[in-house]
């Protein structure tokens, strides 16, 4: 149980450096959404779907590296070599694809319709993050969550704050002052967006000067080609992941007519946001349950604090679907400004139950990296991918973002099956398959029904979490006075 407060306690801090940062940055979605501050709904659509490609290429550039280093840092007696070989190999391949993105940039632009003049700043921005990822997993990796929560939550800040500065006071300052006036430019809205989280990274990577001074570059060829052969799987993986999970906007924008394509994705990405509390909580705790799964792997049945895991993020889970589902036309002005985005609200409780299914599914995963089979990570995600293609290409054309909610949710839902299922086989976990089911079935059928049937009726909505706060209260007040206890 002793394990298990430690867990709770590097959650929570690596919590403050995820989900701090990120409910800031709630703070954009209602300055996106409030009218006047973009063009029309359709001008956020635009700034989503770069942002998809942002979430596509930073897997390419990373190409699992982060998870090897995890694995081979607390695997390896020289951890001096896997810092400066991981360290070597990230350099090189970032500047490699840095020159030739520059050199094609026109081209790309072409190819996925988007303004050279943002593709440009996407680049320097990708360049930027890409070289802060191993510095990133060395502070995890050496235990400190503290600088590691102070550096994330320091670039959103910065993002945020010239965010606010460029869309909000640069125009008013402008009028006032000569000098603003020669930085603002009008309908340059987009660019500032990208301009603000190009200056966060820049700054960012300057904290991870002193990772750079220290680190002894010695690049080990043969340890360089295990890590590879261990994160090729996590890359295709990451890439599957990236495709489920923000593809969908891109695929809207080739399917469906160019007069709503933009303006669907706008409402579709902006609702989705409300969906953000489960992505925050599961990215917090993975951040977490990962380092933990790999420093544990050794230790007297490790199988039975796993189980353990599962169940209590479940637990949490579900009263945070429940929560924000019952609530969420409560949330909406306060994230989603404008009504204008208001019609794709029917999404919200589908992409928190998918994302539910996502953040159980990398609990699940730990049989296959603790077990070096990374290559089930990658076929399952394909999986998820494959799924999410077609069910997009089938329907979005009848259906619109609806087809790619529901896409989500079936693509992340199959792909938890498959991982509790072969994890079954290679690697058995006693998981409480009864109390975790209840907790499933009640949680997502007290959802569709609060939100589909009776969401006028908050009375009912509440009665229901109530009830189920009560059952989670019951079943799980003796494991919690356990870990508690432990100093």
């Amino acid at each position: 149980m002793g394990a298990l407060k430690t867990l709770f306690k590097q959650t929570f801090i690596y919590g403050l450096a995820t989900v701090l940062p990120r409910m800031l940055s709630f703070i954009l979605v209602p300055l996106y959404t409030t009218q006047g501050v973009l063009s029309s709904v359709a001008e956020y659509g635009q700034v989503s779907v770069i942002f998809s490609y942002f979430v596509l290429f930073n897997v390419v550039l990373a190409y699992g590296m982060e998870t090897a280093f995890f694995r081979f840092f607390n695997k390896e007696e020289h951890k001096k070599q896997v810092v400066g070989t991981s360290t070597i190999s990230l350099i090189v391949s970032s500047i490699g694809f840095f020159v030739l993105a520059l050199l094609f940039q026109n081209q790309i632009a072409q190819l996925i319709d988007i303004h050279v003049k943002y593709i440009n700043l996407v680049i320097w921005i990708l360049l930027l993050d890409a070289l802060a990822i191993i510095p990133f997993a060395w502070l995890r990796a050496t235990q400190k969550p503290m600088r590691y929560a102070v550096i994330k939550i320091l670039n959103v800040a910065i993002n945020l704050g010239l965010n606010l500065f460029f869309l909000l006071a640069l125009k008013h300052l402008a009028e006032e002052s000569t000098i603003f006036g020669s930085i603002y430019r009008p309908n340059f809205e987009i660019s500032y967006i990208f301009i603000a989280n190009l200056i966060a990274s820049a700054i960012t990577l300057l904290f991870m000067v002193p990772f750079y001074i220290k680190t002894k570059y010695e690049f080990n060829s043969v340890l360089w080609k295990s890590m590879m052969r261990y994160a090729f799987p996590v890359l295709i993986a990451g890439v599957a992941f990236s495709i489920n999970e923000t593809f969908d906007r891109i695929l809207l924008k080739e399917l469906l007519p160019p007069n709503i394509a933009d303006t669907d994705i706008g409402m579709y990405s902006a609702c989705y946001k409300i969906a953000l509390f489960m992505t925050l909580f599961a990215t917090a705790y993975r951040l977490g349950i990962e380092p933990f799964f790999f420093s544990h792997a050794k230790s007297e049945n490790p199988q039975k604090n796993y189980a353990r895991i599962l169940e209590f993020f479940v637990a949490f889970g579900s009263v945070i679907l429940l929560t924000v589902v019952v609530f969420a036309d409560v949330l909406k002005p306060y994230i989603v400004r404008s009504e204008a985005y208001w019609e794709a609200m029917w999404v919200v409780p589908i992409i928190l139950i998918a994302n539910f299914c996502l953040g159980i599914y990398h609990n699940l995963s730990v049989w296959y990296k603790i077990t070096d089979k990374t290559k089930f990570g990658a076929y399952i995600s394909i999986v998820g991918a494959v799924i999410t293609l077609v069910i997009n290409i089938m329907f979005i054309k009848e259906y619109s973002y609806r087809a790619s909610a529901v896409a989500t949710l079936v693509a992340y839902g199959i792909m938890m099956l498959l991982s509790y299922y072969f994890g079954r086989k290679y690697y058995p976990i006693p998981y409480n398959l009864k109390k975790i089911g209840m907790y499933l079935i009640l949680s997502i059928g007290f959802s569709v029904l609060s939100f589909y049937k009776f969401r006028d009726h908050y009375i009912i909505g509440i009665s229901m979490l109530i009830v189920f706060l009560t059952i989670i209260f019951i079943s799980e007040k003796e494991q919690l006075k356990q870990v508690l206890k432990q100093k």
